[in-house]
């Protein structure tokens, strides 16, 4: 099992949900929306999800419901 780390930068509006426990070389992959990817660049796997304008769309209703297109994996470190 895997934790998934949550930050969220309140003056950038943006959230970011990981599942590595250590930084690691990386891209992120515009999935549209204001949503991306985070993409090991090692494996080619997703391991997290950053969120743009999130306070924005928190605000527009009170669930936020975001159909991702891909499904997170934990990569063994």
């Amino acid at each position: 099992m895997s934790n998934v780390k949550i930050h969220y930068d309140e003056e950038g509006d943006f959230l970011e949900l990981s599942i590595l426990d250590k930084p690691k070389k990386g891209f992120f992959r515009d999935v549209g929306n204001d949503i991306f990817e985070r993409v090991d660049e090692e494996t080619n796997k997703v391991v997290g999800v950053a969120i743009f304008n999130f306070k924005k769309r928190a605000e527009m209703g009170k669930d936020i419901e975001l159909k991702l297109p891909f499904k997170l994996e934990a990569v063994a470190a």
